[in-house]
């Protein structure tokens, strides 16, 4: 267990000096014109949520929440507590919706895989026909599946129903099968009673098979979706040894905060309320209330905790994502459940923010915080949420929501420091008074930021050249192009040997000190000579280039730099 309070040097770094004061400080309110302050990114669009997914004259209703984001091919997949909208983002910088569907029921929490949409319900308001009466039809709490492949007109395929129905979800492959896809299933609501769903147990944790502390997985046939069925409800928070299924953190942990907060640290882990699968590596990581999980997912059906972590900072584990090496993972603390203020000046750094660890032998190690660096008003709701990384080789970069927040980017490649190099931030909803708003989620896809608004709608953005972040390093990240992508399923990132992956690592040696004249000017010019010759056809002249060069590169602190412009060469 990490000690109470600690915070490393250099983890909470601001972006301005004293001379100059951050931008997000004091930004005027308002709904849909509200002030702004940006850095390092450009606001490439932005698109208010459409009508049937938003109440004019209570912009933070809770029953037009938008929530998470999936992607397929060229549509970003809106979530909403109202339903989902498809929208075509082949032009980021000129989104297009494309269809709605309502379809209410609470959290709306979404994930593409091939031809599907996969989406939580949570609410006793959602009916399996997704009909908009709540007081009448078949209830629904679970997880929906609806065919996409028109996505002028998408079809619900199969509907899991659930004791505590879906929170969120996880799609999570299996290499070594390919007609089946599982998802792993958090729900956190109340267990629905027998009389409504027949094996609903509600019984304490010594009872007999409770519904609680335990998540679902549903094994889906892809050439048959609608037999989409749970095949195994795995005890992740067992006592290895006593058997006990509330294995984990249960009661307060001390020191508890003197806050005055119901939210304060007092874990109760029967539920995760995140878990992020990297198929890739066999591991997922839950975030599950009370604790960090590390799980084995090499059967995907049979899913084993390997080991687990608690902080006596922590509110609420939230939701996780591993660096691509898979050597690295973060934890998001969702203090205050979202609709709180938990950035203000007076809330210790620690608190709603990530807690980065390193993965040794199996194991989670402790290494820094990190939270949004400047503080926010009493009218913002504001703590660690949804993001993903963007995938510049060389560098663990990731992009995050930190709800009225807005978005940081941050590079955390030392897990003990690290620091924000981009940012976007609006003004509260209101002046007056808290409505809940902000980004629930920002992810990149595909060389674009988008950023799903509480309150307000869709955003895209780009990343700009800076001293932090190169033009090569953006273009680099910007070449990796996915097929589909959901946070919660993470994928492996390969890069295609590019003069801009070079140029990227030799940014990088420069940045960091690493590589000195004449040896940086020679570098630079024979990849501008490769470049241009590669450019002209003349591609023996580009290979001579870059094996000349890169014969020079000798150094331990060279190997990044001289394996990419080798692994260019061999491309050519």
């Amino acid at each position: 267990m990490m000690a109470a309070g600690l915070l490393l040097a250099g983890v909470m770094p601001g972006t301005a000096s004293a001379a100059e004061p951050d931008p997000r400080v004091d930004l005027g309110a308002g709904w849909l014109d509200a002030q702004s302050a940006i850095s390092n990114l450009e606001h490439l669009a932005h698109r208010d949520k459409p009508a049937g997914f938003v109440d004019p004259a209570n912009p933070g209703s809770g029953s037009y929440i938008a929530s998470d984001l999936g992607f397929g091919g060229k549509y970003a997949f809106l979530g909403n507590y109202n339903g989902f909208n498809i929208v075509d983002v082949s032009k980021p910088a000129d989104p297009t919706l494309v269809t709605s569907v309502v379809c209410p029921g609470g959290q709306g929490d979404l994930s593409v895989y091939g031809n599907l949409l996969f989406m939580s319900v949570e609410e006793t308001r959602g009916r399996l026909d997704c009909g908009t009466n709540s007081s009448v039809g078949t209830r629904f709490q679970g997880v929906r599946v609806f065919d996409v492949s028109d996505v002028l007109n998408p079809v619900q395929v199969a509907a899991v129903q659930l004791c505590r129905g879906s929170h969120t979800h996880s799609v999570v492959t299996d290499p070594k099968d390919k007609d089946n896809v599982y998802v792993y299933v958090s729900g956190t609501a109340g267990v629905r009673p027998a009389t409504t769903m027949a094996g609903c147990n509600n019984n304490t944790a010594t009872g007999e098979n409770p519904s609680r502390w335990r998540i679902e997985v549903i094994k889906v046939p892809l050439a048959a979706p609608e037999q989409a069925a749970v095949v195994n409800e795995p005890r992740l928070f067992a006592n290895p040894e006593t058997g006990r299924v509330d294995g984990l953190q249960n009661g307060p942990l001390e020191p508890r905060h003197p806050s005055g907060s119901t939210w304060s640290p007092s874990p109760n882990t029967n539920a995760c309320h995140d878990i992020t699968a990297y198929p890739e590596i066999g591991l997922a990581a839950g975030a599950c209330q009370g604790n960090g999980i590390l799980i084995d997912i090499s059967d995907p059906a049979n899913p084993v905790r390997i080991d687990e972590v608690a902080d006596p900072n922590f509110a609420y584990w939230h939701s996780a994502t591993f660096n691509n090496d898979g050597t690295k993972v973060i934890f998001t603390d969702e203090w205050g459940g979202g609709s709180g203020a938990r950035c203000r000046d007076t809330d210790q750094p620690e608190w709603g923010a990530n807690a980065i660890f390193d993965i040794v032998d199996g194991k989670m190690e402790f290494k820094s915080y990190y939270k949004l660096p400047v503080p926010q008003s009493l009218q913002e709701n504001c703590v660690a949420h949804n993001g993903s990384l963007i995938p510049v080789p060389g560098r663990d970069i990731m992009v995050q929501a930190w709800y009225q927040g807005g978005l940081s980017v941050f590079d955390f490649t030392d897990s003990t420091n690290p620091h924000e190099i981009a940012f976007f931030d609006r003004g509260p909803v209101a002046a007056d008074r808290l409505v809940t708003g902000g980004f629930w989620s920002v992810y990149w896809y595909n060389g674009a930021i988008y950023g799903n608004e509480i309150a307000r709608g869709l955003d895209v953005f780009a990343l700009k050249p800076s001293a932090h972040m190169s033009a090569a390093e953006i273009k680099a990240a910007g070449q990796v192009q996915l097929a589909e992508f959901n946070a919660q399923s993470q994928p492996a990132i390969s890069w295609t040997p590019s003069f801009a992956v070079a140029r990227a690592h030799y940014d990088q040696a420069v940045r960091a000190d690493a590589i000195g004249h004449p040896l940086k000017s020679q570098v630079d010019m024979f990849l501008q000579r490769a470049e241009k010759f590669a450019a002209e056809g003349k591609r023996s002249a580009a290979v001579s280039q870059l094996g000349e060069i890169s014969a020079k590169l000798v150094a331990p602190e060279h190997q990044a730099l001289k394996r990419a412009i080798l692994d260019l060469q061999a491309s050519l």
